[in-house]
C-alpha cells in the first residue's frame, strides 16, 4: 500500500517542481523586463530603423541612377571613346596589344578543361596572347591532368605557359602575384583574369580591350557573369536572385557615377601599369580582388562595368560551398574595411565625394549595415517585440520599408518574382552567416583569413541533378553553424506559437516561415530541392 502511494505521489511531485521553476522562470522576467530587456530592445528597434532608412536610401538613389542611365542612354559606349583596333600594314600584329590571360586553379579536376579550352579560343594575334595557367593543386594527379592539356594546347601552336609553385602562400592573389614575375610578362600590357569555371566567348578581348586602348585613364574593365547552373535547383535561382542585382545595379552605378566598383575577381582586363602602380596583388585579406580595386580607384584610375558582355561560370550548388563563399565574401569586406579606412580618409588624389561614396555607400551601407540589419532586425528584434508588447515598431520600419527595399532588389531579375517569398526567407537564413563573418572581419577573429576553395562540378552538373532526386535530406547537425540555424530557428517559431496564443503583434505567419527556413537549412535539406525551370 505505501509503494503504490509513493508511485501515485511521484508524477505529482515533478508538476509540482515543474511549475515551481516556470513560475521562477516568470518572475525572473517579470523583474528583468522593465529595468533591462525593454529599454535594450527599444535602443535596438531605434537603431535598427536607423539601419533601415539608410539602406532604403541607398537603393532608391541606385533605383535613380539606374533609370537615368537607361532613360538618357549614357552606357560605356558614350562616356568613353570605343573604336575596334584595326590592322596595320607597316606594324603588323605589333599594332596589337600584348595581353596575358590568368587562369588560377587549385584541384579543379571538373572544370579545368573548360575554362582552358575557352582561354584558348581567344580571338586575338596569336603572337600577342599568352596564356598562363597557375596551377597550385596539391593533388598530383590532377597536376599531371592540367599540365597535359596545356601540352595539348601548345602543340596546337598556342602561346600557353603552366606555372606551378612549391608552395600556396596568399592562395589566389600568391598565384597571381607570382604569376607576374615571370620575365615574359614584362611585354605584357594588359591581364585578363578567368577564374577555374569562366568560359568567355572567342570575341571577348575585340569587345574590351579598346577601352583601355583608347582611354589611357581607364585601370579595369569589368565583364558581368552568366550563371550556367542558375536553373539546377532552387538555391541556385536564389543566388541569381542576388548577383543578378549586384551586377544589373551596384556595379552599373558605380562605373556610371563615380567610375568605381568592386573588381570581381574575374572575368576583368586590368591595364598592368595600373595594377603595378597600385601596389600589385596583396593577400592581407580573403578579398584581394576588392583590396586592389580600392587601391587604384585612389590612384586616380577609373573603372568601366560592360553589362552587354556575359562570361559563362559556374554557382555553388552545395550548401556547404555555398556558406564558405559568402563566409569569405562578408568577412573579407569587412576585415579589409577595418584596414583601409584611414588610408582612404587620408587620400589626396581623389576629391571628398568619390571617399564618401567608397566609405560610406560601397562599404558601410553595403558590406556592414545590409548584412547586420537583415538578421538583427528580421530573425531577432522583430520577433523578439512579440515577447515584448510594451516595445512597438512602427508600420513603416516593420512593413513599409522592408518591402520597398525586398522590391527594389528584386528588379534585377524579373524571371524570379514569384520566388520572392523563398528568396526573402533564404536571405534571412543566410544572414546569420553573413552577419558572424562580418563581425569576425571587424574584429579580425579567428576565422578572419580562411580561404576554402569553392568546390565546382564542370561537367558533373549534367549528371548531378539527376543523382539528387535520389538522394534523401541528412540530418547532420554536429557542426556549430548548423546549431545556431537549428537554435534561430527554435527561437523563431517560440515567438510565433507566443503570438498565436497571446496575439500581441500578428507576426506569427512571418515568424512561421522564417522558422521553417532555418529549420530546412540547419538540416541540410536544402541542398535537395528539385530543379526550378
Amino acid at each position: 500500500m505505501d509503494r503504490l502511494s509513493t508511485t501515485t505521489l511521484l508524477p505529482e511531485t515533478f508538476q509540482g517542481a515543474r511549475d515551481d521553476i516556470t513560475e521562477q522562470i516568470a518572475v525572473i522576467w517579470q523583474q528583468i523586463k522593465a529595468p533591462v530587456i525593454v529599454p535594450l530592445l527599444r535602443l535596438s528597434v531605434f537603431l535598427c530603423l536607423i539601419m533601415s532608412v539608410m539602406l532604403l536610401v541607398e537603393k532608391v538613389y541606385m533605383a535613380i541612377v539606374i533609370v537615368l542611365v537607361k532613360l538618357f542612354s549614357r552606357g560605356p559606349h558614350k562616356r568613353y571613346r570605343f573604336e575596334p583596333i584595326r590592322d596595320d600594314l607597316e606594324l603588323g600584329n605589333s599594332a596589337y596589344p600584348m595581353v596575358l590571360v590568368q587562369i588560377p586553379m587549385y584541384n579543379e579536376r571538373e572544370v579545368y578543361q573548360l575554362s582552358i579550352g575557352a582561354a584558348c579560343g581567344l580571338s586575338w594575334p596569336s603572337d600577342r596572347i599568352i596564356i598562363q595557367v597557375l596551377d597550385d593543386s596539391t593533388d598530383p594527379v590532377i597536376k599531371d591532368m592540367v599540365q597535359l592539356e596545356c601540352d595539348r594546347w601548345a602543340s596546337k601552336g598556342i602561346n600557353i605557359k603552366y606555372e606551378i609553385r612549391d608552395n600556396r602562400n596568399g592562395y589566389k592573389a600568391g598565384a597571381l602575384k607570382e604569376g607576374m614575375k615571370h620575365g615574359y610578362v614584362k611585354d605584357c600590357d594588359y591581364v585578363v583574369i578567368f577564374d577555374a569555371d569562366f568560359q568567355p566567348e572567342s570575341d571577348f578581348l575585340w569587345r574590351t580591350i579598346p577601352f583601355l586602348v583608347h582611354n589611357p585613364e581607364i585601370g579595369l574593365v569589368q565583364a558581368r557573369w552568366k550563371f550556367v547552373n542558375a536553373d539546377e535547383c532552387l538555391m541556385t535561382r536564389m543566388q541569381e536572385m542576388s548577383l543578378d542585382y549586384h551586377f544589373t545595379v551596384e556595379q552599373e552605378v558605380g562605373s556610371s557615377t563615380y567610375a568605381f566598383f568592386g573588381f570581381n575577381g574575374t572575368a576583368g582586363v586590368w591595364r598592368i601599369s595600373a595594377l603595378n602602380e597600385a601596389g600589385g596583388w596583396k593577400d592581407r585579406t580573403t578579398v584581394e580582388d576588392m583590396d586592389l580595386a580600392v587601391r587604384a580607384s585612389l590612384k586616380g584610375w577609373k573603372f568601366v562595368f560592360l553589362g552587354d558582355i556575359r562570361v559563362k561560370n559556374e554557382l555553388p550548388s552545395t550548401l556547404k560551398a555555398y556558406r564558405y563563399q559568402q563566409h569569405r565574401w562578408s568577412c573579407g569586406p569587412a576585415n579589409l574595411f577595418r584596414k583601409m579606412l584611414m588610408e582612404i580618409a587620408r587620400n589626396k588624389k581623389v576629391n571628398l565625394w568619390k571617399k564618401m561614396h567608397v566609405i560610406y555607400s560601397f562599404f558601410f551601407v553595403r558590406k556592414i549595415v545590409a548584412h547586420i540589419l537583415t538578421f538583427v532586425f528580421y530573425c531577432v528584434v522583430i520577433p523578439a517585440t512579440v515577447l515584448v508588447p510594451e516595445v512597438q515598431i512602427p508600420k513603416w520600419g516593420a512593413v513599409y520599408i522592408p518591402s520597398m527595399i525586398t522590391i527594389l532588389n528584386a528588379v534585377g531579375t524579373p524571371r524570379s518574382l514569384h520566388l520572392l517569398v523563398f528568396w526573402i526567407l533564404f536571405e534571412n537564413v543566410m544572414s546569420l552567416h553573413r552577419t558572424k563573418a562580418t563581425f569576425i572581419g571587424l574584429l579580425e577573429a579567428g576565422r578572419v583569413n580562411e580561404w576554402v576553395v569553392t568546390e565546382k562540378l564542370g561537367d558533373a552538373l549534367k549528371t548531378k541533378v539527376g543523382v539528387k532526386a535520389a538522394k534523401k535530406p541528412r540530418l547532420r547537425v554536429g557542426e556549430k553553424l548548423q546549431l545556431l540555424e537549428l537554435g534561430t530557428g527554435a527561437y523563431l517559431f517560440f515567438c510565433g506559437c507566443y503570438d498565436v496564443a497571446f496575439g500581441t503583434n500578428h507576426y506569427f505567419i512571418f515568424l512561421f516561415l522564417q522558422a521553417f527556413a532555418f529549420f530546412t537549412v540547419g538540416v541540410g535539406y536544402v541542398g535537395t530541392f528539385v530543379p526550378h525551370t
